[in-house]
């Protein structure tokens, strides 16, 4: 088997992201062979011995997938560094070691999926994999008007708020609407970061809540707030 850069081994693995598992490599965490590696290092998987914090790496590459309904309050991160809540802690009884594939903010809840396949993490959280993804959305303001502006451009703004960014929604449904409350079905493609709630503000409407129903067809279904399911082989198809 050809040797492969030991980040790109990592991330195949499920272990982490390329990026996070260069850090890992930096911070002395992976041995090759038992010494501790460096990057730029490349290994064989099923020649070489290869080892994160104290753990070997199998040759053979057991996947999984799952789905999570991520209640509000918990962060979408592996670990946080002021002890804040984490996704993490809502699927602790997964036997395996799995990763959360892209992001619902801390307010934010419903369909979020794990998965130790690196490339099926990469490929699907990529802007140009153009999965639809579906959220229901409480608003207040005037409903009408913000169903109409949401499915024309719209401007927002990366962090940093320098870096415009146009963007639409494929489709707006308004499920009900009393007086300027309303609950609306958006459907996007893009998924950039709080791309929902910015959408909205430019539309003069206030998010009251946010929920992710589903992505590329995949359902949260009536799965309830705070567990998870294993995604079947269709799903995982889908998504892929």
């Amino acid at each position: 088997m050809p040797k492969e850069r030991l980040q790109k081994i990592l991330s195949a693995h499920g272990i982490a992201s390329r990026r996070a598992a260069e850090s890992m490599i930096k911070d002395g965490r992976v041995t090759l062979n038992k010494v501790t590696a460096v990057l730029g290092q490349s290994a064989d998987i099923e020649a070489d011995i290869i080892e994160v914090d104290g753990k070997r790496l199998s040759d053979k590459k057991q996947y999984v997938y799952l789905m999570l309904n991520k209640p509000k309050g918990f962060l979408t991160t592996v670990s946080d560094d002021r002890d804040r809540k984490t996704v993490m802690e809502l699927i602790a009884d997964v036997k395996q070691r799995v990763y959360p594939v892209g992001r619902l903010d801390l307010n934010s809840e419903g369909l979020l999926i794990f998965s130790n396949d690196g490339e099926f993490a990469n490929k699907l959280s990529h802007p140009s994999s153009e999965k639809v993804k579906v959220y229901e959305v409480n608003i207040t303001g005037d409903i009408e008007k913000a169903s109409e502006l949401l499915q024309k451009p719209v401007t927002i703004y990366e962090n940093d708020e320098t870096k415009e960014i146009v963007v639409k929604a494929k489709h707006v449904e308004v499920i009900s609407k009393i007086a300027n409350k309303g609950l609306i079905k958006i459907s996007i493609v893009e998924g950039r970061n709080r791309q929902i709630r910015k959408m909205c503000e430019q539309c003069g409407v206030k998010v009251l809540s946010l929920k992710r129903v589903s992505i590329a067809g995949v359902e949260l279904g009536l799965l309830k707030p705070g567990k998870w399911r294993y995604l079947t082989e269709n799903e995982v198809k889908l998504l892929g």
